[in-house]
Parts: structure tokens; C-alpha cells; sequence
């Protein structure tokens, strides 16, 4: 049942309403003044609130103003007997749902109630996703080298300072990288990842920086590139050490000024972009041997983290059991299933060669093969079996 709050300093208006919303089927609250409806909306949860314009201690506006301040999901509509141009695109600018003239049309207010409930809802699951997905990209751990790269990322995540995220396949650099955008001030606007070990040389200059229609045989359309596609947000390169150096080459002019020219054309695009890019290679040995630009190097290493193996943060294991056997057990509908003490030693002294992702690979064949209980010898038997 949605829940209304009525916010009016006139009883007989508040009456009226709730007569009107409780026969809809609403369950719905009174505040006699601007003050008490504050305070009542910031104490619990209602889906809309009906509130009018004038009244003493706060103005209604001022009550829209601060519940938004405190992130509610409540839905506004305001209500005043003067319905004039300058109220409604006044409450609309503060984030008002909707402006209704007194006395409301009984229509009209049913149908702004009703929307305005499915936009609450819609809001709420949205922040919901939100939790959801930062708890999935979550780096689990509390050994000295996790706690040392957490501790960077909220350094570094609200600067716009590029980061270099190096470490082993299978360590974690793109959970790094995504926990990097969603505490930054960007984490409204997209994050592109790029893979530029699975993208030919050939082509990895028109995945970046689109082209023009005619550019190249089979170029039909004009395409936008990943620099175009995440401006405002944050282009994630992945295995940037695997980059031919042409590519390097307009990936550091971007860098430099700013903007990019797409494959075939001839028009500058300017683009504000936050670059983070990770390798498994060691990119001083590249520079020496001729295989990477060292002035690219030095543009993207302002902020270097290293992200440690598996083996070198054996403490963590069980953490990351813990999460993986609910994340699999969420997957698959089951009730998460327990990993014995004993059982739980030997992951521990696994060589772990495929790091954080062979242990994830790991708990989700032990949860699809083994009972409630997974036992040492489970542990011995599926640990290596495919390897």
C-alpha cells in the first residue's frame, strides 16, 4: 500500500484529501504545518507528499528544498490557491513532481498521485541497483596490501587524476577500476571499458576514436568512438600495454589537448574524459625495448596501484570464499552452502596461479558439485579438476 503524507495547514483541506486518498486505497499521514511535515518525512518513508505552498514555520518550498537536501525519495506535489506560472516553475525547479491549484480537480490529483507513486517506486529501485551493484564491484579483503590499495581508491576516486592500475590477470584491476568511477563525481555519467588486447591493431584506433562514413571500406555509417561515448564519465583501458603504438600515439594527444579527430575526418571533438588504464605487463620493460611511449607512460602513471596476487594476500581467501559461495548461491537460487575449517585451510594453500578469479571459478563448480556442506576432499578433488 503507498503511503501520502498531507502537509496543509488548513484541517478541512487535510480532511478532505484524506477522505478522497483513503477511499483510493492510500494509506496517508497529516502534518498541520510545514515544520511537522519536515520532520515527519525525514523520520519515515512515504511515496508522495501533498504539500502546500504557504503555511507557517516553513514554507512548503522550503520543505521540498530540505527533504531533497536529505536524498528522500519522496514525490512532491505542491498545492497553493495561488497557481500562478511563477509557484509551479518554482517548485518544479526544486524538484517538485507537480503543481495543483486549490481546489484540486479530483481527476487531476488522482491520476499526478498515481504517477507520482510510480516514480517513487521507480527512484527506489533505482538507488536499490545502485547498492546492489556497488556491493557486487565491493574488494573484498582486510590483508595490508587490500587495505593499502582501498585506502588509494578513496584518495584518489573524487580527484580527476588518471590512475594506473597494474597487477596479474585475475587480480581484480577492473573491480579497481569500476570502484574508482562509482566514488567519483562522475559516477552519474558511463564508464566505457576497452579491452585493447582483444581488439586487432588494426582496428583499435576506429574503436577509440570512431570514424566517418567512407572512412574505409565497409565504413557505411558514421560510428562514435569510445572517447566520444564516455564524455563526462570515465574510459577504462584494459591492457593498455597490449596497444599498438600508433594508437598510443592519438591516445596521448587526447590526453594532451583534450580532443580527438575521428578515423577519416577532419573535425576536432572536444571531450572531457577520465582516463584510468590497467596492464599485466611490466610497461618500464616495454618503454626500454621500444614497445611502449614513455610520455604516454608518465601521462597516465599519476597515480599507480598495484593490485596484489592471490598468493600474496592469503589472509583474504576466506573473505572472498564467504562472498563468492552467497554470490553463486544467489545465482543459482539455493541456500548458500558452508566451506569446513579444514577444507577451508587447504584453499588457502593453493598456489591460486588464476588469482581471485580461479577462486571464484573454484567456489562455483564446489556449490554446483558438492553438498551443504563442502568437505576437504571436495576441496582436493574439484579445486583441480579441468586444470
Amino acid at each position: 500500500m503507498a503511503k501520502i503524507l498531507i502537509v496543509d495547514d488548513e484541517k478541512s483541506i487535510r480532511a478532505a484529501l484524506r477522505d478522497i486518498l483513503e477511499y483510493e486505497g492510500y494509506e496517508v499521514e497529516e502534518a498541520k504545518d510545514g515544520e511537522e511535515g519536515l520532520n515527519m518525512i525525514l523520520k519515515n518513508s512515504y511515496d508522495v507528499a501533498l504539500c502546500d505552498i504557504r503555511m507557517p514555520k516553513l514554507e512548503g518550498l522550503e520543505v521540498l528544498l530540505k527533504a531533497g537536501e536529505a536524498e528522500r525519495s519522496t514525490q512532491f506535489i505542491m498545492i497553493s490557491a495561488f497557481g500562478n506560472v511563477e509557484n509551479a516553475v518554482e517548485a518544479t525547479k526544486r524538484g517538485a513532481y507537480d503543481f495543483i491549484t486549490k481546489p484540486p480537480d479530483l481527476n487531476r490529483l488522482l491520476v499526478s498521485v498515481r504517477n507520482a507513486i510510480e516514480k517513487s517506486k521507480l527512484v527506489a529501485e533505482t538507488v536499490d541497483l545502485k547498492k546492489r551493484i556497488f556491493k557486487i564491484n565491493e574488494i573484498v579483503g582486510e590483508s595490508a596490501p587490500i587495505r593499502k590499495v582501498k585506502d588509494t581508491i578513496d584518495r584518489v576516486a573524487p580527484t580527476e587524476a588518471r590512475v594506473l592500475i597494474t597487477g596479474a590477470n585475475g587480480s581484480g584491476k577492473e573491480m579497481v577500476a569500476k570502484q574508482i568511477h562509482e566514488r567519483s563525481s562522475r559516477a552519474n555519467k558511463p564508464l566505457i571499458e576497452v579491452n585493447c588486447a582483444a581488439i586487432p591493431s588494426e582496428l583499435i584506433e576506429s574503436e577509440l576514436f570512431g570514424y566517418e562514413k567512407g572512412a574505409f571500406t565497409g565504413a557505411v555509417k558514421q560510428r562514435i568512438g569510445k572517447f566520444e561515448q564516455s564524455d563526462g564519465g570515465t574510459l577504462f583501458l584494459d591492457e593498455i600495454g597490449d596497444m599498438s603504438l600508433s594508437a598510443q600515439a592519438k591516445v596521448l594527444r587526447a590526453l594532451q589537448e583534450s580532443k580527438i579527430t575521428r578515423v577519416g575526418g577532419d573535425k576536432e571533438i572536444k571531450i572531457n574524459v577520465r582516463v584510468i588504464a590497467a596492464t599485466n605487463k611490466d610497461l618500464k620493460r616495454e618503454i626500454a625495448e621500444g614497445g611502449f611511449r614513455e610520455d604516454l607512460y608518465h601521462r597516465l602513471n599519476v597515480i599507480p596501484i598495484h593490485v596484489p596476487p592471490l598468493a600474496e594476500r592469503r589472509e583474504d581467501i576466506p573473505l572472498l570464499a564467504e562472498k563468492f559461495l552467497y554470490d553463486v548461491s544467489q545465482e543459482y537460487g539455493g541456500a548458500p552452502k558452508t566451506i569446513l575449517p579444514d577444507a577451508m585451510q587447504h584453499l588457502k594453500s593453493l598456489p591460486w596461479t588464476g588469482n581471485v578469479r580461479e577462486l571464484r571459478n573454484v567456489i562455483e563448480r564446489l556449490v554446483i558439485m558438492c553438498g551443504d556442506q563442502i568437505m576437504l576432499d571436495d576441496v582436493r578433488l574439484y579445486a583441480s579438476f579441468g586444470n
